[in-house]
């Protein structure tokens, strides 16, 4: 007899969602472990050739519109694919959203023009948001943009931009006119700056960050010096720019938490495999209660972490606002995920804290789920605030 869980989760997988599950699952064994298990050790970057193999999928444009090229699917499907895409590297789930973020703020004749390369994977972006002052607190943003002509010059420093040298366009986020302190967020404009593959846009600069995980591609901090916007190029309306940022947050915390999701789910099933095939003291480790235990305690909270997200992506697709509990999703997902990392790198020994097996890898990136798209703090601030009030 099935529990009121499973029935609903047999409701949420259709047939037709399983088959996209299967698809992505498939592909990130055949395609993206082992590339993974290459490259991460030594920081190498995502191949073009298996950016061309995701584009064939259509991994870049499942949130696109049909219309424009895309799948046209939901954020449950989504997320599904990104779990899987995580599973076998972070970077890899990471890099699809850099076609299917930010866009809903496009005007006609900027989906017309960018939508369908983006579907495509032609035309993927670096978001160039938070600054040394302004991670958390968005609304402090300090870089600014000035009209010149029928363009803008933006000038000031940006911080996290990952991708910025191998994407196609950077989303820059700068004030067009003064902060008023008593309303912070407005002011803030967002502008397309198309750019050559490979290389910074001109006017800008910038340097590497020494990052400890989320390898495959870099993070960039970057200096715009009257960096020049072409006319047509502002996303939203002038002085919107906050709320373009904000409007994107639910689908990125569920990303993120579907990031999560994939990488404890990496880390336990190389726990299952290496616990199964590690002999001490005559006898598998995997028939010690004490390793049996962390693996069901592991398997318990990722399928708490994956029930929440299906609710979430539920409740998005159907058009009601989840701010609340994509909040509280990425939350529970991100910390899930780094105790459950680590609990697999601690079922590995010391051949966990060696690059030669993926558990360091997981655990590293795993960490990072607490700190994007919005600190565990900000929402937990975000949670409290919903029941307590302000």
């Amino acid at each position: 007899m099935s529990t009121h869980t499973e029935a609903r989760t047999e409701t949420y997988l259709t047939e037709d969602r399983l088959a996209v599950q299967a698809l992505a699952r498939e592909f990130t064994a055949r395609e993206v472990l082992p590339v993974a298990a290459e490259l991460d050790p030594v920081q190498g970057e995502i191949p073009m050739d298996l950016r061309r193999k995701m584009a064939e999928l259509g991994f870049f444009g499942i949130l696109i519109p049909e219309e424009y090229g895309g799948l046209g699917l939901g954020v449950f499907e989504y997320a599904l694919v990104v779990e899987e895409l995580a599973r076998g590297w972070m970077s890899v789930s990471s890099i699809i959203a850099r076609s299917q973020q930010f866009n809903e703020s496009f005007t006609g004749a900027q989906r017309a023009q960018y939508l369908p390369r983006m579907a495509r994977g032609e035309f993927l972006s670096s978001v160039a948001l938070s600054e040394p002052e302004a991670g958390s607190d968005v609304a402090n943003i300090r870089t600014r943009a000035e009209r010149d002509g029928d363009g803008w010059r933006v000038t000031g420093q940006k911080m996290w931009c990952t991708f910025a040298d191998g994407a196609d366009y950077v989303l820059v986020f700068a004030r067009t006119r003064a902060m008023d302190e008593a309303h912070r967020s407005r002011g803030i404009s967002a502008f397309i700056m198309p750019k050559e593959r490979g290389r910074l846009p001109e006017g800008v600069s910038g340097a590497p960050v020494r990052k400890i995980g989320y390898h495959g591609w870099k993070t960039w901090e970057l200096s715009f010096d009257s960096a020049r916007v072409e006319p047509g190029m502002m996303v939203g309306a002038e002085g919107e720019g906050f709320k373009v940022a904000m409007g994107d947050l639910e689908i990125a915390r569920i990303h993120t938490a579907a990031r999560a999701i994939g990488l404890a789910r990496g880390a336990l099933e190389d726990s299952i495999a290496y616990a199964k095939q590690r002999v001490q003291f005559g006898r598998p480790i995997a028939d010690k209660q004490a390793i049996r235990f962390k693996i069901a305690d592991m398997a318990t909270q990722i399928e708490a972490a994956r029930s929440l997200m299906y609710q979430v992506c539920a409740e998005v697709d159907a058009g009601q606002r989840s701010g609340l509990k994509a909040s509280m999703v990425k939350q529970y997902a991100s910390e899930m995920a780094e105790r459950v990392t680590s609990e697999g790198l601690q079922i590995h020994g010391g051949a966990g804290y060696t690059t030669d097996f993926a558990a360091e890898r997981y655990w590293r990136d795993a960490r990072l789920t607490k700190i994007f798209e919005g600190t565990s703090e900000i929402q937990l601030k975000i949670i409290s605030d919903a029941l307590l009030g302000r």
